[in-house]
């Protein structure tokens, strides 16, 4: 589908009922909609002792939203929220303009950024299942006709009209997902029986975790100074202290109130977070609210089950924070290189109880495997002597007993 490339001007709307901070949210808000092309024009948060469930903000408020947004020629308005179909429609009605709400703006980012066929097929899946019940009520709202934000996702199919297409089409896709996670587990157990332990790099989107994955392993994978930047996962190998190599993932970033749908919709991908052996949580020192990031990363942790994993905290762009040391973490510069040895050195330590340092001694005959050793472990020291090749290396817990007939220790 052909994208509007003019940038849209935005009013963005909340209700302050006191759950969270509002002006913090809102300002995330605003970068999110930059992400998404739309510049804003103003900001308008409503203190309320509760949102109202037919027009979010009131009628009242509705009115001023209409005439802010006509005065300042907005195109849009963006609610820092997720609204029913009835809320749209009112919204809309009241205001005259297109009205989104925060779950269709991040699915929207995510249909934009979404490369590998897995991810664009999350991304239509999770579209779908958030409109489906959210279609009665909503008038032409939902229509793909039109370019501009919350366009982007499932083509031209006008949704309001055609709900068995709508359920057909998540069958559909929930069924190659699953066909595409059952690839992705044998990839999974190969990785296990070769021993290669599994770093994942978690934390809030924009900071700086691909970044730190290019540096570690001299790769270039995409790092923008953009909100969900990097959507699918990258998997880079990377020698780490006393093992030879660990696979480094870089994940799909979070943001404040990631919408439970969405954690769903993306579990698969996530995955590869739950079944590390190893969690890096990212945040960004020159960011006045880290504290925020790093909360709202572990919510997100708990809620995929990973409390258990070993998990190290770092914090990125260090050099932009003369006082980063004094954070709980490690400080790091993807940029300049600083912090990432001592970085290396604790993902070395937290793997640590996942090896064995040994001493092996092969047979003429059995020299061979050595090589297998060499791949999947650490060679320390080693040498030929009389009967046979001696070797003193450490080895992946798992893959151990391959190798524990030869133990001269």
């Amino acid at each position: 589908m052909q994208e509007n490339t003019e940038r849209q001007r935005a009013v963005l709307v909340a209700v302050d009922t006191g759950k969270w901070d509002a002006d913090e949210s809102i300002a995330e808000l605003a970068s999110l909609c930059d992400t998404a092309g739309a510049d804003t024009v103003a900001e308008i948060i409503q203190p309320a002792d509760k949102i109202n469930v037919a027009t979010y903000v009131g009628s009242g408020k509705a009115l001023e939203i209409k005439e802010t947004a006509e005065r300042l020629n907005a195109d849009i308005i963006v609610v820092d929220d997720s609204l029913s179909g009835v809320q749209t429609r009112n919204l809309t009605e009241l205001t005259g303009l297109p009205v989104i709400d925060r779950t269709v703006l991040i699915l929207d980012i995510f249909a934009r950024n979404a490369r590998t066929a897995e991810g664009k097929i999350q991304v239509e899946l999770a579209q779908l299942e958030y409109r489906l019940p959210r279609l009665q009520g909503v008038g032409g709202g939902l229509s793909q006709q039109g370019g501009g934000i919350g366009t982007r996702g499932p083509g031209e199919t006008k949704l309001e009209t055609d709900r068995r297409h709508i359920r057909t089409r998540i069958a559909f896709l929930k069924e190659k997902l699953e066909k595409m996670e059952k690839r992705r587990e044998v990839t999974r157990r190969f990785r296990k029986r070769d021993g290669i332990p599994t770093v994942a790099l978690v934390g809030y989107t924009n900071v700086g975790k691909s970044s730190i994955l290019n540096a570690l392993t001299g790769s270039e994978v995409l790092a923008e100074d953009k909100l969900f930047a990097t959507l699918d996962p990258t998997v880079r190998r990377l020698a780490v202290g006393n093992l030879q190599h660990v696979l480094l993932v870089d994940t799909v970033g979070f943001v404040s109130r990631l919408p439970h749908g969405l954690v769903q919709a993306f579990k698969s991908t996530l995955d590869e977070v739950r079944f590390a052996d190893l969690i890096v949580i990212v945040a960004d020192a020159s960011d006045p609210s880290w504290w925020s990031q790093l909360e709202v990363t572990r919510e997100v942790l708990e809620e995929l089950g990973c409390s258990e994993i070993p998990v190290i905290t770092v914090f990125n762009k260090c050099d932009l924070n003369e006082a980063a040391s004094a954070l709980p973490g490690i400080p790091v510069s993807a940029k300049t290189g600083q912090g990432l040895d001592k970085l290396l050195e604790k993902m070395s330590e937290a793997l640590s109880e996942s090896v064995v340092r040994c001493k092996l001694l092969f047979p003429f005959s059995d020299a061979g495997r050595a090589a297998s050793l060499r791949n999947r472990g650490n060679i320390i020291f080693e040498e030929w002597r009389e009967d046979g090749l001696y070797v003193e290396a450490t080895v992946e817990r798992t893959i151990w007993p391959r190798f524990i007939r030869y133990s001269v220790d």
